[in-house]
């Protein structure tokens, strides 16, 4: 998995066993890479400008299999594997431009998802079969593609009295809301808006640095509430979902904004109100899409925002004006590390996938019907 804050790669050698609710993973292990600054850099142009050269793109998609298929080897060496005990992977892909929404392309309402990666060529050098590609099955049925992780969520986390919501903060946040014993057709889910994304840029650009660790910068700063507000009303909040959003939209709206703002505002209070934004536009969305339903018992956080402090302690700020407590906490206590959960979703995501199992939600993405996801490459 790597994911739209380009933080690099996480990878995760999962055993699976079952389907469904009866899944099991009977053991894992993983381990993160970041990306060479070359080809960082490279994946930085190619997702955030309008134009890029096709032959840099067409390149782009190569090298980067190449590069999962480097860490992927890397980590079973590292967990004394051999690479014969590998079955197959299942690669998300880099994201280069999500449209959620039908615009008009040569006479034709469409939407559509890209994401560069070639499982074929990560198959052909690791030996295995790769399931790629996961998102495009379910925007042919009329969803939006995304978010996907629910299927995880709902594996994973139903409880039979309990209702939880799955929180996941990479450079996108999205969350999913299981209700007690929840059936499949049951689960609801949304990218609630801004993840990483907006903290991460701007940490890279005035500080050089990857990402506020620990939400330190932010816990020195002072979140400026008018940027704050103004950025709350953007459209994208009060739309109602099925909704998804991505790099392009986050960056054309809010980052342009921080960063016109940043003579004005000190930069250590700009990342502050970036982490507060996060965190704000998760309480928004579940005040209003969520708690009229059901009030949570639990918010159980994945992804690098769950190692932001800063960020946790906001969300505990916000979710204290809940109808009901909520008790905030991670993946961690459930055997889920909160870094490896993505990489190990799209593990679940492949085995579902080559034993013909749908994993798109309807009730999240917004399609017509539930479609087994990806495009298998034999080796």
């Amino acid at each position: 998995m790597s994911g739209t804050s380009l933080d690099g790669v996480d990878v995760v050698i999962a055993h699976l066993d079952g389907h469904g609710k009866d899944l099991c993973i009977k053991k894992w292990f993983g381990a993160s890479y970041s990306f060479p600054d070359p080809l960082y850099d490279g994946l930085k142009r190619a997702a955030d400008q309008e134009q890029i050269s096709v032959v840099e793109l067409s390149q782009l998609n190569v090298r980067l299999a190449h590069e999962y298929a480097h860490t992927i080897k890397t980590t079973i060496e590292a967990g004394g594997m051999s690479m014969e005990q590998l079955d197959l992977v299942g690669c998300h892909g880099q994201t280069i431009r999500h449209i959620p929404n039908q615009e008009k392309i040569a006479g034709k309402m469409i939407h559509s998802t890209f994401q560069i990666g070639d499982p074929a060529t990560m198959s052909q050098i690791l030996g295995v079969p790769v399931i790629g590609d996961f998102r495009l099955a379910d925007m042919a049925c009329g969803g939006q593609g995304a978010p996907l992780v629910p299927y995880f969520d709902y594996v994973i986390f139903t409880h039979d009295q309990q209702t939880r919501g799955c929180l996941n903060i990479g450079g996108v946040a999205n969350i999913t809301v299981l209700l007690p014993s929840a059936e499949i057709q049951d689960v609801y889910g949304f990218d609630t808006g801004p993840g990483n994304l907006l903290m991460d840029s701007l940490c890279r650009q005035f500080f050089n640095l990857p990402y506020d660790e620990g939400g330190r910068i932010a816990q020195s700063g002072t979140v400026h509430e008018p940027l704050l507000s103004q950025c709350l009303e953007d459209a994208y909040f009060t739309a109602t979902p099925p909704k998804t959003t991505g790099r392009e939209y986050l960056t054309s709206v809010f980052l342009n904004e921080f960063l016109h703002q940043s003579s004005q505002i000190s930069l250590e209070d700009l990342v502050a109100t970036a982490t507060a934004l996060t965190a704000a536009s998760v309480w928004k969305g579940y005040e209003t899409f969520i708690q009229p339903r059901c009030t949570l018992d639990r918010l159980i956080v994945s992804g690098g925002g769950a190692h932001n402090q800063a960020l946790m302690d906001y969300l505990k700020d916000y979710f204290s004006l809940s109808k009901t407590p909520v008790v905030i906490e991670t993946t961690d206590p459930y055997g889920i590390d909160a870094d490896s959960k993505e990489a190990l979703c799209f593990a679940v995501l492949a085995h579902e996938t080559a034993n013909g199992i749908p994993t798109s939600i309807p009730s999240v993405t917004g399609a017509h019907r539930s479609a087994v996801l990806g495009k298998l490459c034999m080796a």
